[in-house]
């Protein structure tokens, strides 16, 4: 049974509300909003759960090249938490599933995500950043990251002349 499948099947059940597929004709992705069981329609010994569900604004482009470690993690923070000023050897899709994220990039420009939202965080050290949890309630995020075999998940870095906490 394919992903498809399962999430029709979570579907039916009012399990889940949809999901962001993502790949070729043999290799899924998937992602959607809270863990629920996905039962099988037909088949049997399978049962998946669906970890976090985002929608995305636009098209999806995500690319890795040579060996590279598939990570996936969630990074909750408390109202007021912050992950510094860091950047990523590798591309990152991230799945925001409570709270709301408000990150501060290289460039000066601001993004904020609610919960609901997907971004894709790209690689390098021209894309340093800052994530922080400006709100009430704790933002929780759910992250795939793509990264050059070895490499860390994530590079501290200082924060740019330019910003002010």
């Amino acid at each position: 049974m394919g992903f498809e499948d399962m999430l029709a099947s979570a579907g039916r059940h009012g399990r889940t509300s949809g999901a962001l597929v993502m790949g070729g004709s043999r290799h899924r992705t998937i992602a959607a909003a809270s863990p629920s069981a996905v039962s099988a329609a037909s088949g049997s010994g399978l049962v998946g759960t669906v970890l976090a569900h985002g929608v995305t604004q636009g098209t999806v482009k995500l690319r890795a090249t040579g060996r590279t470690d598939v990570i996936v993690g969630t990074l909750p923070f408390a109202p007021g938490g912050s992950t510094g000023w860091h950047y990523h050897h590798g591309q990152l899709l991230t799945v925001v599933t409570s709270g709301t994220l408000t990150r501060t990039l290289q460039d000066r420009s601001v993004e904020v995500t609610p919960a609901g939202s997907v971004f894709i965080e790209p690689s390098g050290p021209e894309h340093r950043h800052i994530g922080r949890n400006t709100g009430s309630v704790p933002v929780v995020l759910y992250v795939t990251y793509l990264l050059p075999h070895g490499s860390p998940l994530a590079v501290n870095t200082e924060a740019p002349t330019w910003f002010d906490e």
